[in-house]
Formats: C-alpha cells, structure tokens, sequence
C-alpha cells in the first residue's frame, strides 16, 4: 500500500534543519553532566582538537574535546585511558551523530583525589587559613634554617648545594621525615612541632623531590596546614616542581617552586652580600671624610670667632670696671634712700611726741572750753529773749490780763462759761472771776440788750 503524498500545506523538514533542531533540543535539554568511561579512537588532528569515543562494558559514546579547553590537561591521553570527564550533551549535524562536547577531563583514578584537594582548598580558604595577613615576612638575617625533608631524597641534596653556594655562613638543622607514604604527614606534623618547640632556627623549610598527586598527597592533609597556620617560626615551602602545588603551599608564609628556589628564597646571596657590603663600606668612608671635612671647617670657623686671651682679659676687666661702678652708684643711691626714710621717720617720730601732743590737746581743749561758755551764754541769752518775747506775747492774749482790764468771767454752777444773759434764769447761783478774785451771785433780774443803761 503506497502512502498518500502530503499535501502542499504540511511542513516539511530537510535532513539539515532536522539535525539541527535536535541538536538544540538536545543541548537545551541537559545541563553540563559527568560522565566516566574509557577513552578509544582517539585523534589528534593538527587543528589541537581532540576526538575520541568514550566506552564501557555495553555502550559507547562519541565525543570532541577543542583545543581552547585541553591546554589545561593536567596528563596525556591515550587509548585505554579511564577517564572523567565534564561535557554537554549536543548533535554533530554533518554526520547526525549524537555526541558529547567535553570542557573538562581528568583520569579518573586522580579525580577522587583532585576533588578531595579542590573540597579542603575551598575549606580552608573560606577559615582564612590562606590569607595574606597571616603570613609571616622572612627574617632579615639568617643564622639557622630548619629543613624538614627526607635525609635521603633529592630534595635535601639541591637545598645544601645552594646553600652552601650562597650562604654558606647559615647553620642548617635537619628535621628528617618520611614524605610520602600514609605515616608522612603525621611524621612531618611531629618534626614541625619539635622545631617550634625547640625555637632553633630562624626559618623553616618544608620540601621534597617532584612526583605524582598521589607521590604528593601527604602535603595535602588538613591536620599539616593547621600545624603550618599555627607555627610560629616563617615556613618557606618548595614541594614538587614549578607545576605542582598542594595544600601546604597555600597556607605556608611563602611558596617556591621547587626545593632549590626555597632555598635560595630563604637565603641571602654571599656574592650579592659582598657587593652590598662594599657599597656600604665605601658610603661609610666617603660619609666619614665628608664628617671629618666638616669638622674641620667648622673648627676653623670657630678658631676665628674665638678672641685673643688679651682681648678677653681686657673684656672681663672692662666688665669689672662697670660692675663696680654700678655697684657704688647702687650703694650710694640706697645709702640716700635710707637717709631720706630716716629723716621721714624722725618727722614723723616728733609729730607723735606725747608732750607735744598733750600741750596741743590742753590748748584745743582751752578752746572748745571757750567757744563752749560763749555758746551757752548766746544760748541762754537767747533763750530769755524768747521767753521774754513768749511772756509779751503770753500777756497779750492771757484772760488775766483782760480781768485786769475791768472784766469778769461768769461760769454756771457746773462751770459751764455764760456768754449770754439769756443762758440764766432768776434764782440761778453763779461764780463771777475778777482779774483779782472771785464771787459766787444769784440772779435777781435778767435784762435783755435793748434794756441796757
């Protein structure tokens, strides 16, 4: 039976467009993922880029790995090789082949280990045990140096050669240690402590030959960064080659590449030394003679400032001379002081003399006496005058000296003045007062004023 053809408006995919929508299902569909196998086929074409299958017991997978992301390959890869990689899942649309784009790939016996090492890097660093503020500066001069290494490796040969070739002045102390195997780190912990303990040496460097991660695992143990955090003696560093690095090189005061650059970075050049001596040798001697170049002008300077003993003589008999005659003006004008005090006193001594002062107060008193007896007597004169005057005065207004005159005061029988004829009655008894005298009366006849003779 023969299909029906479609019609014109169903949509219709070329094999193209088909792989490439599905390559962008796929790519949008699965995140970065890890995945282990084997490697096989695998090229190397001259573009860098890397093509092989990854496999297993059942399935196998192609994969491309380009030449921006395999520079950083920490090994080599062959045919073989169990590996574990990091990739995304994608379509190779020229052949339609499903593949995957590896960004990341290590072996994958190491991965364990190089995740491990990633995870107490990350650790540790998020503590602070890899800041810079707690790493130690290196002693200006050395007089001792520890080296913790094994005493039969490659290592500790290359340290003493370039020692002795640059400082060869420097104790060296040698703290030996396994460095690899599973007792390394506790062994190289121990000696750690036990030069700290002792406090030997100025400097401690920790070393050994290069090797694989594993050769090199003990330097990646957490317990042996804490010793080298904690130490109080500089821990120089020089593990592995120039590629290598561990742990310990992260938490150490200072790193080097390789246990001969520890070496030469803890240890001043004898020949460099030499050169700086001679330099500060010749700044001291040029120093000096500018020094003693300036002493001496200055010595000159001061020869002809100084004068002549003569002229000093003459100086200081000079200055005697006006001292003295400073000294007798100084007298002379205190002797005159003092006498004019004197004078002053006796002035004033007399004027307090008692005899005088007594005759001066009989004299006063004489006087008051005087003034006093003219005053009471113009008081007293005074006084009667006024009196006199009062008396005049007196006599003029006095109801005596209207009584004198002629006239009487009549009073009633209970003293009360009459002033009026009418005030009486016939019978009435009154008292009439004379200017000399007085009479008691009784009304006969009462007269009015128009009756009046």
């Amino acid at each position: 039976m023969t299909p029906d053809k479609p019609e014109n408006s169903v949509d219709i995919y070329n094999v193209t467009r088909l792989n490439r929508e599905v390559r962008a299902v796929l790519e949008g569909s699965f995140p970065p993922i890890w995945v282990q196998g084997e490697i096989s086929n695998l090229a190397c074409p001259a573009s860098g880029h890397l093509y092989f299958s990854l496999k297993d017991a059942w399935s196998q997978v192609r994969c491309a790995m380009f030449r921006g992301r395999n520079r950083n390959l920490g090994f080599r890869p062959e045919n073989g090789t169990e590996v574990l990689l990091r990739a995304g899942v994608s379509l190779y649309e020229t052949r339609g082949e499903f593949q995957l784009l590896v960004d990341y790939m290590e072996p994958a016996g190491a991965g364990a280990l190089q995740r491990a090492f990633e995870a107490l890097k990350q650790k540790l660093f998020a503590e602070g045990l890899f800041d810079e503020t707690h790493k130690k500066p290196l002693p200006g001069m050395l007089q001792r140096i520890g080296i913790i290494t094994s005493p039969t490796g490659a290592a500790i040969r290359d340290i003493l050669i370039v020692l002795r070739r640059r400082f060869p002045l420097a104790g060296i102390i040698l703290y030996p240690t396994a460095v690899q195997g599973d007792t390394a780190a506790d062994q190289i912990i121990g000696m750690m402590r036990t030069a700290e303990r002792r406090n030997e040496c100025d400097v401690i460097i920790l070393a050994r030959g290069g090797g694989s991660l594993e050769d090199l695992w003990a330097f990646n143990n957490e317990q042996l960064a804490r010793a080298i955090h904690a130490c109080n003696i500089p821990v120089v560093t020089g593990i592995g080659h120039e590629i290598d690095t561990t742990i310990a090189d992260f938490v150490a005061d200072h790193r080097a590449a390789t246990p001969s650059a520890a070496a030469e970075l803890v240890s001043p050049d004898q020949a460099q030394l030499q050169v700086i001596l001679r330099q500060f040798n010749n700044k001291l001697v040029r120093d000096m003679q500018q020094n003693i170049n300036r002493d001496l002008l200055q010595v000159s300077q001061l020869e002809k400032r100084i004068p002549s003993p003569a002229r000093i003589i003459q100086m200081i008999q000079q200055r005697l001379d006006d001292l003295n005659l400073r000294s007798r003006r100084a007298i002379t004008n205190a002797l005159a002081q003092k006498q004019a005090r004197l004078t002053h006193a006796k002035a004033l001594l007399a004027g307090q003399n008692p005899k005088q002062v007594i005759v001066q107060q009989w004299r006063q008193c004489r006087h008051l006496n005087q003034s006093l007896s003219r005053l009471i007597s113009t008081c007293l004169q005074q006084a009667q005058n006024r009196v006199n005057q009062l008396s005049h005065n007196l006599d003029t207004v006095s109801p005596l000296a209207t009584l004198g005159r002629g006239y009487s005061i009549v009073r009633a029988e209970n003293g009360r003045i009459i002033r009026r004829a009418s005030e009486l009655s016939t019978g009435e008894k009154i008292r009439a007062l004379f200017g000399e005298g007085q009479a008691d009366c009784v009304v006969d006849r009462i007269y009015e004023d128009q009756d009046r003779q």
